[in-house]
């Protein structure tokens, strides 16, 4: 049997008072639905990175400090992953760019998604992180969740979501299923302790516009 694709939803907010845990809920509640994923919740308050304290660069792939190699191995037992982030000031919190940079390999050739929250839906923050993953080498899928203060936030601050917005995270997902198969495949070529994903049919097969399309493009 394929083993079930791995996600993890990143908590990409650590400050107090956040909206990002419950989005993140919400997120990991729609996932669970499918029969082809393992979810698990990525909370960044559980790997407490302090700002960049590696004195060689992430590529080298020589981690000195114990909570660099703990992220590492998170990072690396995950196949996918699903960004939940606010927007700040046109980009995405400082705490996830600093776990984003704390290791290297161990995103390559992965695939993210993302759902975003803010007066404007969070878009900005993600057409940064798009750039930022692209750099990763991390496929980025075109669909996303968009949310919005005004209309999904009870006084801006108690999640309250429209029902529609459960659509584009399912379509997200439906891609990030997609592309993490496809991908898993591209590892296993160099790692044989990797599954392999079965070849995609014909009329699964991603079409431009998807992941590779919208990373280099933000």
């Amino acid at each position: 049997m394929e083993p079930k694709l791995r996600v993890g939803i990143v908590v990409g907010s650590t400050r107090p008072g956040r909206n990002a845990e419950a989005v993140a809920s919400w997120v990991e509640r729609i996932a669970r639905e499918r029969s082809d994923v393992e979810v698990e919740l990525v909370d960044l308050r559980a790997f407490p990175l302090p700002h960049l304290d590696e004195p060689i660069p992430a590529s080298a792939g020589r981690y000195a400090q114990e909570h660099t190699r703990a992220w590492a191995a998170k990072v690396a037992s995950l196949d996918a992953f699903v960004l939940v982030t606010p927007e700040y000031n046109h980009s995405f919190p400082a705490v996830l760019k600093n776990a984003l940079d704390y290791v290297y390999a161990e995103w390559n050739d992965k695939v993210a998604g993302f759902v975003s929250y803010g007066s404007s839906g969070g878009v900005r923050a993600v057409e940064q992180l798009r750039l930022v993953m692209a750099e990763l080498q991390v496929a980025t899928v075109r669909a996303q969740g968009t949310l919005f203060l005004a209309t999904d936030f009870e006084g801006y601050r108690v999640f309250r979501p429209d029902p529609v917005r459960e659509t584009p995270v399912r379509a997200m997902l439906d891609q990030l299923v997609t592309w993490g198969g496809a991908l898993r495949a591209v590892r296993a070529a160099r790692d044989p302790s990797i599954p392999r994903s079965p070849a995609l049919p014909k009329a699964a097969a991603p079409t431009p516009g998807n992941a590779a399309a919208s990373s280099a493009t933000g």
